[in-house]
């Protein structure tokens, strides 16, 4: 079928970044209902950071293909699926599988991506992209006029999040180190350094009556500070555990400890609402309506990118075979954007 032969980066346990390995094997064959995506772009998501750490709460025994996301061309289509879509550029969500240069997924799960934007810049869109927007407008459900905090708003998702908020005509108030203030200033976002000081008191002197909502990855103690940040009706999406990405011990228990406080403050009666955001909610149970929803949601952020309203922030890109250097630098805190994967 192919005679470039399929190169992938396997994961075989808890291992430094140079422990990862590179295995080359036959192009795989499309099943029914299934399409074959020659891989153009993947890469580096928080989710392999603490997958290689064994601390992803649902990552599949070792040794595994990570690669959350990816953006590719179908080169061959199973029984079932419309032949036309041989040759089309699209996106995939796979949470493992990615990081390889061919990859087997449903048909169903393929989206298509819009003439005009390269596989690169739909890349820092696809995770990144569809969480933003789901926590945006399906969980706090912002509107103009409204106050947000975004931790972390340099990140993969929080750069994507202040962009969409802030075409939505929202305030922003985001956190970051000092080095990434003025790009976030560019954007209409007012900066606060998260290592100075006491940020909770820092946001509430520019919000005395509180914020609408709190969009926190950070986890831990301080999701108490974020909680107390909102005002009466305002919502806070907790999409994630970064202070716990080091630590020993159990990896389901830091999400296990989160979702209990989340339904504690839900049944208290405070007029505030929390979530801890899952971008695979309700996939297990109703797989039409999850897949509608992400092809939904995944083109109002390709929209919004051929718009203008949201950039692509590559940090590099780097060749599949140099995983230990792109996963080194996506660690290391210094770069702004996503650190994309190419064959």
């Amino acid at each position: 079928m192919n005679p470039e032969g399929l190169v992938e980066v396997v994961l075989p346990g808890k291992v430094e970044p140079e422990g990862l390995r590179i295995r080359r094997g036959t192009v795989p064959a499309a099943g029914p209902g299934q399409v074959v995506i020659r891989m153009e772009a993947t890469g580096v998501s928080f989710a392999e950071q603490q997958m290689r750490r064994g601390r992803y709460y649902d990552q599949p025994a070792f040794p595994f293909v990570p690669g959350y996301d990816l953006v590719g061309t179908v080169v061959a289509t199973g029984e079932g699926v419309e032949p036309g879509l041989a040759g089309t550029r699209v996106a995939a969500l796979v949470k493992v599988g990615g990081w390889a240069s061919h990859v087997l997924v449903d048909a169903a799960d393929a989206v298509e991506v819009p003439a005009g934007i390269g596989a690169a810049e739909a890349e820092t869109l696809v995770v990144n992209g569809i969480t933003a927007w789901q926590m945006l407008h399906r969980k706090a459900h912002v509107r103009a006029g409204q106050t947000v905090v975004v931790h972390g708003a340099n990140g993969g998702v929080g750069s994507v999040l202040v962009q969409l908020a802030h075409a939505a005509g929202v305030k922003v108030i985001g956190t970051a180190s000092a080095r990434h203030h003025d790009a976030l200033r560019e954007r209409g976002v007012t900066p606060v350094d998260y290592r100075t000081g006491d940020v909770a008191a820092r946001i509430r002197e520019l919000a005395p009556g509180g914020v609408d909502a709190v969009f926190d990855h950070v986890g831990g103690r301080g999701i108490v500070g974020s909680w107390r940040l909102l005002a009466p009706g305002g919502t806070l999406v907790s999409y994630g555990s970064a202070s716990t990405r080091d630590d020993e011990g159990s990896k389901q228990w830091p999400v296990v400890e989160l979702l209990g406080r989340v339904w504690l403050w839900n049944a208290l009666p405070n007029r505030r609402r929390a979530y801890f955001f899952n971008i695979w909610a309700g996939r297990a149970l109703a797989k039409d309506r999850f897949r509608a929803r992400l092809r939904a949601d995944l083109t109002q952020v390709f929209a919004a990118f051929q718009r203008g309203d949201v950039t692509a922030q590559i940090a590099a890109q780097l060749p599949l075979t140099r995983i230990a250097d792109a996963l080194r630098l996506a660690e290391s805190g210094t770069v702004a954007g996503k650190v994309v994967l190419n064959p």
